[in-house]
């Protein structure tokens, strides 16, 4: 079974920088990720995806401010974030398809909010 746990979310002043992180467990094989962020009455965007061969594509929105990468042997996945804006609040989520299926898994989130 798939499992993907998030952690680097907290609280930032408008400006500032934080770095997410996804360990990514149940699989071994080079997947497509994702990260997406919902915010309080919003729908599920998607940020930032990097596919199996390591092609990149953002949100306009987070371009040239978010960085998605991966550590393949560490099944880890991660986003930087820099210049935070207040706008940028929200939970995000990891996701991974599962290759060679197209299965989705998603972690369970983690809170990152952005102070003006």
């Amino acid at each position: 079974q798939v499992q993907l746990v998030e952690s680097g979310g907290g609280l930032v002043q408008a400006g500032g920088s934080l770095r997410l992180s996804c360990a990514a467990s149940g699989t071994t094989s080079i997947n497509a990720m994702g990260w997406y962020r919902q915010a309080p009455g919003k729908q599920r965007e998607l940020v930032a995806a990097i596919s199996r061969g390591g092609s990149t594509n953002y949100a306009d929105s987070v371009k040239g401010r978010f960085t998605i990468s991966r550590d393949n042997a560490r099944n880890t996945l991660f986003l930087q974030m820099n210049s935070l804006k207040p706008e940028d609040t929200a939970v995000y989520y990891c996701q991974l398809r599962r290759w060679p299926t197209t299965e989705n898994y998603w972690g369970q989130g983690t809170q990152v909010t952005v102070s003006s």
